[in-house]
């Protein structure tokens, strides 16, 4: 589904206009990434990725496409980042490989979780830190920073004001009123800007069609206690590795039970090393030990916190599914996944659950228990939020389809004119003047995939032959020909792989293969690749019919 298929490019931006460019987040939970421009000026919100599904084999990452601004990256005042989550800072890195000096705008816990990953890189960025209250200038734009409470600390709200217009865009949030950390979304700052005039407000979408309030974190504390005290064997959990808040609380459960806590997962060690290092985890002396320490340890004494939780394999967490990781799983041990499951993740986790049920493992998850609690606003939040700022329009940001839908819908209860609710997908453009914005055409915004050391060499159509392969299997088939007479002088020979019946099957159709070619070249004036594809069409048509399969038929003509 495509909300406006009609749409073309854009027009040029007219003279006090402020215009908003959606290159990512819309219609999917990934790779969030916004482009706002004023005067031939832009200021980029977030620039994360996606991960891909099964139906996307070999692809590590997904990007946002940064056509649009590749040949502009010289317009660029700053990039804005709201919070240290992988599908809001994860395409960073490669945003950054077409301008180095990009300035990075974030809180201290987001600029330090980016700062490891471009290390990885190899790139020294250019950051502005930031908190809560702070209000500074980068080139056209005047920024505001607002606490907003999220999954991960340090999470950011930002009020963009420009001589064109004013977009309040929250980033991902909540508002739990209980948080760990005590810092609440700063519902005062919405209300204030909200006298001040809101021409655009950009709101989270990903829990928009969950009625009521989000849980509250501490909730979670009371489960976390009763497995711990119920479990004699090892306790494995499992969450993203930017997840502080729950890291948090399986610290406090590991030190009232007694047991001694181990980090698994290379992100993991590597996030929760920083936020301990920065202030943002506390971690009582002697709880820490090294993994490989654990064996030293009676079972019911020990706890692994590892990534995974999404079904990744080469996670640790899908590694110790499959036996082949340096912590173990088995009867009497409990695994809990504390996180959510991200929509197109569903087979992957379920693989991992089964192997380690297999193992005997009790797996315990939010579907059986209170594990995890969502870092997004619910129905009644987003309601609140809405009442409080009165925006001239909404557009509706991360989340799919279904979420976007239902957060317009929310706005719309609140009073805002249905035309005042901007839906859009990825590439949307829409322009902002006197307080009225209206959806004025769409750019190029496909998906770009990461694909071992290529950046957005793999095509769509190659994602295709990969799905054929891994689906249907490949079949060879060659043949030489004599390049006067047109007969075949050798073959044909075809070889299939991931078919399961033995090759002496296709002895039925060679016959009707030769004729083919034979008579394909009698008329002479035919090349190689004519006759490739005249056995390509006989011979997938003889298996369509007697196999009932489509793989993959890679033909071989040689002329002798």
């Amino acid at each position: 589904m495509h909300f406006h298929p009609e749409l073309s490019l854009p027009p040029s931006l007219a003279p006090g206009t402020l215009r908003v460019v959606a290159l990512g987040g819309l219609g999917e939970i990934g790779r969030n990434m916004s482009v706002v421009e004023v005067a031939g000026r832009l200021l980029i919100i977030d620039c994360g990725v996606l991960f891909p599904e099964d139906t996307q084999p070999g692809v590590d990452l997904i990007l946002p496409d940064f056509s649009y601004i590749e040949d502009r990256m010289g317009d660029i005042d700053a990039m804005i980042l709201t919070h240290g989550h992988e599908d809001h800072i994860g395409a960073v890195p490669y945003l950054l490989r077409l301008r180095g000096d990009i300035p990075i705008i974030g809180s201290k816990l987001t600029l330090a979780f980016l700062d490891a990953k471009l290390k990885e890189h190899r790139i020294a960025p250019k950051v502005i830190e930031v908190k809560e209250g702070d209000r500074i200038t980068a080139g056209a734009f005047d920024l505001e920073f607002v606490a907003v409470t999220h999954s991960i600390p340090d999470a950011l709200a930002v009020f963009v004001r420009t001589p064109a217009g004013t977009i309040l865009g929250t980033g991902d949030f909540k508002m739990d009123q209980l948080p760990l950390d005590g810092r609440i979304t700063d519902l005062r700052s919405f209300a204030r800007f909200g006298e001040e005039g809101v021409d655009l407000f950009m709101v989270d979408s990903t829990n928009a069609h969950v009625p009521g309030f989000t849980t509250h974190e501490k909730e979670i504390a009371a489960t976390f206690d009763r497995l711990f005290a119920e479990c004699d064997g090892r306790i494995i959990i499992a969450s993203f590795a930017s997840h502080v808040h729950r890291v948090q609380q399986v610290v406090d459960a590991t030190a009232a039970h007694g047991r001694r806590l181990a980090f698994a997962g290379r992100s993991m060690v590597r996030n929760m090393t920083i936020a301990a290092d920065l202030g943002y985890l506390t971690i009582p002396p002697g709880l820490l030990i090294d993994a490989k320490a654990a064996d030293d340890l009676p079972r019911g004494k020990v706890v692994f916190m590892c990534t995974g939780s999404q079904g990744e394999p080469m996670a640790a967490l899908s590694r110790i599914a499959n036996g082949d990781y340096k912590v173990e799983a088995g009867a009497g041990d409990f695994v809990i996944l504390a996180s959510s499951l991200i929509p197109g993740n569903e087979n992957a986790v379920y693989r991992v659950i089964n192997g380690l049920a297999r193992l005997g493992a009790t797996v315990i998850h939010q579907g059986v228990a209170r594990v995890h609690v969502s870092g997004h606003a619910s129905a009644g939040e987003l309601l609140y939020c809405y009442n409080i700022v009165k925006p001239r329009n909404v557009m509706p940001i991360h989340g799919e389809v279904r979420h976007l839908l239902a957060n317009g819908k929310l706005a719309v209860e609140t009073g805002l004119a249905p035309e005042n609710v901007l839906l859009g997908d990825d590439g949307v453009v829409i322009d902002i003047r006197d307080g009225v914005a209206k959806i004025v055409g769409a750019v190029p915004c496909h998906y770009v995939y990461v694909d071992g050391a290529s950046v957005g060499e793999l095509t769509d159509a190659e994602l295709k032959d990969r799905r054929l392969l891994s689906e249907q299997g490949f079949v060879s088939i060659f043949a030489v020909v004599d390049s006067t007479t047109g007969k075949v002088v050798s073959g044909p020979t075809i070889h299939a792989r991931g078919v399961a019946e033995d090759d002496s099957v296709f002895d039925a159709i060679l016959p009707e293969i030769i004729a083919a070619l034979e008579d394909a070249a009698k008329g002479g004036g035919v090349d190689t690749h004519q006759l490739q594809q005249v056995m390509r069409r006989v011979l997938g048509r003889w298996i369509g019919t007697k196999l009932r399969r489509r793989p993959m038929i890679i033909p071989v003509v040689v002329e002798a």
